[in-house]
């Protein structure tokens, strides 16, 4: 017995019209949320790099703080500054610490908050930032 196939030869394959422009819109929404976001995360990637280069450097706090300076010039880095590092000296070497936040804006009222934390230090624990309102 011979086995016949069934060919549908109107059988529609594809992607409709709707389902590309979905598809697309989705894309775009995804697409201006990374092109927002993804600028903040070169921002901290170069803040870290730069608090590495600054405990590198050595020398006195106030000599650190410039160093991170100088790098967040080169660098553009606008979220800190040398002043808002946290030093510390608690095991005998030198760590140096950071936390921010990132407000950024999508549409309207909706704001994406992130927040950024970085340290030298091996066990990666974040130094909290001293109370400036106690001095």
């Amino acid at each position: 017995m011979q086995e016949s196939k069934q060919f549908f030869p109107h059988a529609q394959r594809g992607v409709s019209l709707t389902g590309l422009i979905f598809v697309m819109a989705v894309i775009g929404v995804v697409a201006v949320f990374a092109m927002k976001v993804f600028p903040t995360f070169l921002e901290y990637k170069a803040s870290k790099d730069g608090i590495v280069a600054a405990k590198a450097a050595g020398g006195t706090v106030v000599e650190m703080q410039q160093s991170f300076d100088k790098n967040a010039d080169i660098n553009r880095i606008e979220a800190i500054t040398g002043k808002d590092l946290v030093i510390t000296k608690d095991t005998g070497e030198t760590e140096i610490s950071f936390a921010y936040e990132k407000r950024i804006p999508i549409a309207g009222n909706v704001t994406l908050l992130i927040d950024y934390a970085a340290t030298t230090a091996k066990n990666g624990v974040v130094a909290p930032k001293p109370d400036t309102a106690a001095r």
